[in-house]
């Protein structure tokens, strides 16, 4: 397992995706629909499989999201230094800051967001079955 970049994943309400990625980038976030996210192969499949696993591990709570737009939220220049390429290298932990930055921009659009505190780490170097990440 390669390097990883941190983003929350998120299922957000589809008329509201536009409005919460235009919020995050006011805290230097990046906000990538699974569906369309540069570094997925086939994005209609993950979509549906990430969407489901959400709404079913939450048994009812969030039933209302079972058609949303599952999304990633990652952390952009003022969070990490980047390689000669575009590629993430993290020179330690993420800042508490930045979570705090994060949660309370997600807080800020209460119903028509769905997501756990909680950080996955998404492949950064390109490999034969993901393409790698290049936030610039």
């Amino acid at each position: 397992m390669g390097p990883r970049h941190l983003v929350a994943t998120v299922l957000v309400e589809p008329g509201t995706v536009e409005d919460l990625e235009l919020r995050v980038m006011t805290d230097d976030l990046w906000l990538w629909p699974v569906r369309s996210a540069p570094v997925v192969v086939d994005g209609a499949r993950l979509e549906f499989q990430l969407r489901r696993r959400l709404v079913e591990e939450r048994r009812g709570q969030w039933d209302d999201a079972a058609d949303w737009t599952p999304a990633w939220i990652g952390f952009g220049d003022a969070w990490h230094e980047f390689g000669p390429d575009g590629d993430v290298r993290p020179s330690g932990p993420l800042p508490w800051a930045a979570h705090q930055r994060l949660w309370g921009a997600l807080d800020e659009f209460g119903p028509f967001v769905r997501y756990r505190r909680r950080l996955t780490g998404i492949p950064t170097v390109p490999t034969a079955q993901w393409p790698g990440l290049h936030l610039r």
